[in-house]
């Protein structure tokens, strides 16, 4: 597919540190994602459409709605700031958790230690525009190097089956490489496991309604390979 953007050199992401020492999960060695079982109950829509969100940018029109932070404070920003080098781990639920107990038990029993947990409400987008967006996070800013490397699961809320996560890994020159090219369907209940400190993702919303997701950064060791292994499809 030919865009009228494609990210360069100078693009912010080429700055985020990809090899390092941490411990990573053999299952994403591969390809940076591994796919799971849809979930096999419905969270209530009331769970992430009541929320308090919040008017935060990334990776196109979005709001986030924080349900654990680094003080448990409601804020959409890195768990870092100049006075604190926090890990985006060890996070604390906010007032927004109490609205959804669901998603709070669904994340709380992967039985990992979790990081910024939230549910992103996303504007439609098309391929073109989506693709303005596309980046890398950094998810691993002051995680010592001997801890698990932080990685991200998505769990789609509403059914989206036209809507799907763009992902590619990068080249040589450290930009995405078309021919790693994955593209995770978002129908309700869609689950995947990706290191999206490695891999260029955004997502692509063919739809006429918002959508909804849960975004949650989870810290890579013996317990999280579990979870994955017991949920895989």
């Amino acid at each position: 597919m030919t865009t009228t953007f494609w990210p360069n050199a100078q693009h912010w992401s080429c700055e985020i540190p990809l090899n390092t020492p941490h411990p990573r999960l053999d299952v994403l060695e591969a390809h940076g994602v591994v796919r799971l079982r849809d979930l096999d109950f419905v969270i209530p829509a009331h769970e992430y459409l009541h929320l308090e969100y919040m008017d935060w940018k990334s990776g196109g029109d979005t709001n986030f709605a924080p349900i654990a932070t680094a003080d448990g404070e409601l804020d959409c920003r890195g768990f870092w700031n100049a006075d604190n080098e926090h890990t985006d781990k060890d996070a604390r639920f906010t007032s927004n958790a109490a609205l959804c107990p669901t998603i709070r038990d669904y994340v709380a029993d992967i039985g990992v230690n979790f990081g910024r947990v939230r549910t992103i409400k996303l504007e439609p987008q098309n391929y073109d525009t989506a693709i303005r967006s596309f980046h890398r996070d950094d998810n691993n800013r002051f995680n010592p190097e001997t801890d698990g490397w932080v990685v991200r699961s998505w769990l789609e809320l509403t059914d989206n089956p036209d809507s799907y996560m763009l992902l590619m890994d990068c080249g040589s020159d450290g930009l995405p490489d078309r021919s790693t090219e994955v593209r995770v369907p978002l129908h309700r209940g869609s689950r995947f496991v990706v290191d999206t400190q490695r891999l260029w993702h955004v997502v692509v919303h063919n739809g006429d309604a918002p959508r909804y997701a849960l975004i949650t950064s989870l810290e890579s060791g013996p317990a999280l390979d579990l979870w994955i292994a017991n949920n895989a499809q």
